[in-house]
């Protein structure tokens, strides 16, 4: 053995005490994962290597999908009894559906390491007493990215102000986004915003402006309380951006990496995304909009209410894993302090409680770091859950077509809401909800 060779062993060695595995403990081990794919988290799955050589085990990567495709494959493993597979990426939105599909890791993990998190994240990662998944540096809440030279011109500031009656400012309110939006859009070169435009994404959006408008997408029964005034406000504000041509036409097909990119092309003035996106909005390699990266609070509702939908990515172990320690202690690394310092150098913000001091540390020095920071705290401090339904996703998937058949102009907006609240009211009672 060289020394060279000798040091990376050594190296590996620390590490792995330093994580809970030894050297070679799973020598020899295949785990099967399912992972969430995207730019923002292939960093993360550069380390999976690093544990490999810790371990001698082995990450066979079967599957890596946008959370919406994977959670149609797992259902669809469920229903053919095909969840041998070992690790899974989960999402707060999604769990609930998985009653059986995921172990306790917490009889798997030492308490200190569960302890290491920030607990209002573990409490919503325990379902009917289980912990059913651990926490990644992916704490999800949307703030809002903005172009800062569209707010630096004094001709475009006496231009706005003179067709809208107020300054020109970043905008506080949904209001003020979409009359800037408008303002700003040069189609099809350039365009005011964007919004996610199917699935659970545009219902997201659409449940966050619900609440910021004063009003709430279930009632406590979970019974739907969307088809309201506040809806008809909330889904009218999507209808009259498409209308005005304000959004790319392709938006009601987009989802996140569809958003990201586009504002990393240098092509859309405003958008609302989530913080796993800041690091590469502002790197030159990899985005027309770098160095021109503003970032504000998430705006507010008619009812002065700032949206605020949340929740939290993680890694969750199949009850039918064959080597439920091995994946356990893959889990364990992907979530330690070290893989959540490297996911937040990019943005994302981490629940690990050591590395939000880490961070804050950081951001002392990087005026761009401590502005995100700045702006994702505070649209967290007034953040909300998805309702705590395991039909969550079912719900979604009945309302999106409807909103998209009102953005489309296939429907007005009562018929559309009217037409979902149907759908999701036959649903809620078939599962015996109410």
């Amino acid at each position: 053995m060289t020394l060279t060779t000798r040091g990376v062993s050594l190296l590996a060695l620390a590490v792995g005490l330093a994580t809970g595995a030894t050297a070679a403990e799973f020598d020899g081990v295949t785990i099967d994962a399912k992972l969430i794919g995207g730019q923002q988290y292939e960093a993360l799955y550069a380390r999976i290597p690093e544990w490999e050589a810790m371990t001698g085990a082995k990450v066979n990567v079967i599957s890596k999908k946008n959370h919406f495709e994977l959670d149609k494959e797992f259902k669809s493993d469920i229903a053919a009894g095909t969840t041998g597979w070992c690790v899974g990426s989960n999402h707060s939105s999604f769990a609930s559906q998985y009653p059986s599909l995921y172990t306790d890791l917490s009889a798997l993990l030492p308490q200190e390491t569960v302890d290491g998190f920030v607990q209002a994240n573990i409490k919503a990662a325990t379902l009917d007493g289980k912990l059913v998944m651990l926490p990644r540096a992916q704490f999800d809440v949307s703030a809002l990215y903005y172009q800062k030279d569209l707010y630096e011109n004094a001709d475009t500031q006496a231009a706005f102000e003179k067709e809208y009656g107020y300054p020109l400012a970043v905008p506080e309110t949904w209001d003020q986004v979409k009359d800037q939006a408008v303002f700003f859009t040069d189609a099809p070169n350039f365009y005011g915003t964007q919004y996610a435009g199917k699935d659970e994404a545009i219902v997201g959006r659409f449940y966050e402006m619900v609440v910021a408008n004063g009003g709430k997408l279930f009632n406590d029964d979970f019974s739907p309380a969307f088809n309201s005034d506040a809806g008809k406000e909330s889904l009218q504000w999507f209808v009259d951006l498409y209308e005005a041509g304000a959004v790319p036409a392709g938006t009601t097909n987009y989802l996140w990496d569809d958003l990201g990119n586009g504002f990393a092309s240098g092509t859309i003035a405003l958008n609302l995304d989530w913080p796993g996106w800041a690091g590469f909005f502002n790197d030159a390699s990899a985005s027309k909009a770098s160095g021109n990266v503003g970032v504000a609070p998430a705006p507010k509702g008619s009812a002065g209410v700032r949206t605020g939908w949340s929740g939290f990515h993680g890694f969750s172990v199949t009850e039918d894993c064959a080597n439920k320690e091995a994946a356990a202690s893959l889990v364990d690394f992907l979530t330690n302090e070290d893989s959540q310092k490297l996911e937040s150098s990019a943005g994302p913000l981490p629940s690990r409680t050591a590395v939000w001091d880490y961070v804050s540390e950081q951001a002392a020095s990087d005026p761009y770091r401590a502005e995100v920071l700045a702006a994702f705290k505070e649209t967290a401090a007034t953040a909300f859950a998805v309702p705590p339904t395991e039909y969550w996703i079912e719900a979604t998937n009945l309302i999106y077509p409807e909103l998209q058949a009102a953005i489309l102009g296939d429907k007005s907006v009562d018929e559309a809401l009217a037409a979902a609240s149907e759908a999701v009211d036959d649903l809620m009672q078939e599962e015996g909800v109410y």
